[in-house]
């Protein structure tokens, strides 16, 4: 399935994971749809909706970058009905946009647990809503939400329940729209990663450089969903799948070329 003029929304795409997902789509031909908030880049973190879809189009894409914080439903449907303006129409939705506290109940203040469930759980929730008259008539409609398999073993429970309880949630809704959604063809399904991905947060909230050596880059997670939003999706969907499975299904074994060292030891990711 080609990504020609096909037209992917993608929210918190202004660097990291998201940004590598907009390049390798782009690059396929696709239009773009970076709605994140960053406008201004922040030197922590690097990268805004402006630097995405200025390489977006040189990658040979079509960009649309909006100012969104996904907490504000006004500003999603204003968001949604600008990209499907632009475009004609919406045929994937990627929910990328996520926060994170790696904290235990007693140090997860009230207002960090309010941002990770109105983002993880409650903007998901809308956005997906908000998208979905759009991909039911879209080309191949896939959702595609970046959050883990429904692992509840309580090692992951007990460290940090309130991230925790906010991820599998997504997954949870990605499951409930491949029900929810099957008679109208759209696909539903999450993805993860086997291992960290060396992005700002887990280098500035996990572990430094030391930990962003002992990961794979995000190109891992853009061929991962190139090969998913692929498949056709009236079959494809109510997976809860992981990139190096994505990948390894689709006959790359060699994953060697993701890891930021080379033949160096992996940390495996959260949940797995």
């Amino acid at each position: 399935m080609t990504f020609q003029h096909r037209t992917i929304f993608i929210t918190g795409g202004s660097r990291g994971i998201g940004e590598a997902i907009a390049l390798k789509l782009a690059a396929a031909g696709a239009n773009i749809v970076i709605a994140a908030k960053s406008v201004e880049e922040d030197p922590r973190l690097g990268g805004t909706i402006f630097s995405v879809a200025a390489a977006v189009e040189k990658a040979g894409g079509k960009a649309l970058p909006i100012q969104v914080d996904i907490r504000d439903e006004a500003q999603i449907q204003a968001a949604v009905q600008q990209a499907a303006d632009k475009f004609g129409g919406i045929d994937v939705l990627i929910n990328n946009a996520s926060a994170i506290q790696l904290t235990n109940t007693e140090q997860t203040p009230a207002k960090r647990f309010d941002l990770m469930y109105d983002i993880n759980v409650r903007g998901t929730f809308l956005v997906t809503q908000h998208c979905i008259p759009y991909l039911k008539k879209g080309t191949n409609p896939h959702i595609l939400t970046l959050s883990p398999p429904v692992n509840i073993a309580p090692q992951w429970l007990g460290a940090h329940v309130a991230y925790t309880i906010s991820k599998y949630n997504m997954s949870l809704l990605a499951l409930g729209w491949a029900e929810e959604l099957k008679q109208y063809g759209v696909a539903a399904n999450s993805l993860w990663p086997a291992t960290t991905i060396a992005t700002a947060a887990v280098r500035n909230l996990l572990g430094g450089e030391a930990l962003i050596n002992r990961s794979r880059k995000p190109e891992i997670i853009a061929d991962a969903v190139s090969y998913i939003l692929s498949r056709p999706s009236a079959t494809c969907t109510g997976n809860n799948f992981i990139d190096e499975e994505v990948l390894k299904a689709a006959g790359i074994t060699d994953l060697e070329k993701y890891a930021v060292t080379p033949g160096g030891k992996l940390q495996a990711d959260l949940f797995l």
